[in-house]
């Protein structure tokens, strides 16, 4: 099964971005596709997946 992840916006951390991350947690293989993504705002965690502006 294949699983992609949506998140509105990735230029902070702040609640949305903690839940990302327990679902990247659950969907180790799942990309994520956002509207912006401001890369020096994001954990480690985030970053290291493949994420489609």
């Amino acid at each position: 099964m294949r699983v992609a992840i949506i998140h509105d916006w990735l230029t902070g951390m702040r609640g949305g971005e903690k839940v990302l991350e327990g679902l990247l947690d659950i969907f180790p293989d799942a990309e994520i596709f956002t509207l912006i993504y401001n890369r020096t705002k994001i954990s480690d965690k985030i970053r290291k997946r493949k994420i489609h502006t």
